[in-house]
């Protein structure tokens, strides 16, 4: 069946309605209908415009003859997304009520029985422990211990001629007590043989002076060994030094 292009620019209708009825695009000037791969118009000769390939042409097609009216290509991600989501859905009840009556199963035709209730022990009345009375009255005091005597000082040999280290020269001004307490204090610190010499009744030393000694030594070098110790002592200023009557 052919159809004569239209006349004083009247559509061809009827050749329109059955061309679209048969899904055959037409020319958009002369309305005459031609094949979706035609380039030209065999009645016309306009250049036809190419249609788009590919499945979403297609349904955008099929979806005008059927409705008259295209909503656009952004229907078809749309219904392809809530087709997901149904399927998902629906998977998802499925699986819920499958374990559902799984684990209502298992509960029913579990072999172990429910554990016994906890019962309580009662509390026994917390017994109290006798009290012991303390004695009253006075308590003997404990006898005062007396501290042992410490051990007397180095007394120079009488008439006898040595070496020894001085540790230091008190002026006798200050006193007998306070060269005492220097001599106790050089026995805490571990000096052997500490002793006071009055530097009066000696000819080799000046008077006037306790000479605080360490040690009676027969030779120089036994003194000048001592010396070195006591200066390790704390007492730098150690000398080796003989004394004479």
């Amino acid at each position: 069946m052919t159809v004569s292009p239209p006349r004083n620019g009247e559509p061809a209708v009827e050749g329109q309605q059955s061309a679209e009825a048969m899904g055959r695009p037409l020319c958009p000037r002369c309305g005459t209908p031609h094949e979706p791969n035609q380039e030209y118009c065999l009645e016309c000769g306009l250049r036809l415009p190419v249609e788009a390939s590919g499945l979403v042409p297609r349904l955008g097609r099929a979806w005008r003859r059927q409705l008259g009216w295209y909503p656009g290509d952004w229907v078809w991600p749309s219904l392809l997304a809530l087709l997901i989501a149904a399927l998902a859905g629906i998977g998802a009840a499925a699986f819920v009520s499958h374990d559902q009556k799984r684990a209502g199963y298992v509960t029913g035709t579990s072999p172990f029985e429910p554990p016994p209730p906890a019962t309580t022990v009662p509390l026994l009345p917390a017994t109290v422990a006798p009290t012991v009375p303390t004695q009253t009255g006075t308590q003997p005091t404990p006898p005062k211990q007396t501290p042992a005597p410490s051990p007397a000082l180095k007394v120079w040999p009488a008439g006898k001629s040595g070496w020894t280290v001085v540790l230091g020269s008190l002026p006798t001004a200050n006193g007998r007590p306070f060269a005492l307490a220097q001599a106790r204090a050089a026995e805490h610190s571990g000096l052997q043989a500490v002793g006071i010499i009055d530097s009066s009744q000696y000819a080799s030393l000046h008077p006037g002076y306790y000479v605080l000694f360490s040690g009676v030594y027969t030779s120089f070098d036994d003194a000048n060994t001592a010396a070195t110790t006591a200066q390790s002592r704390g007492y730098r200023r150690a000398y080796p030094r003989r004394i004479t009557p």
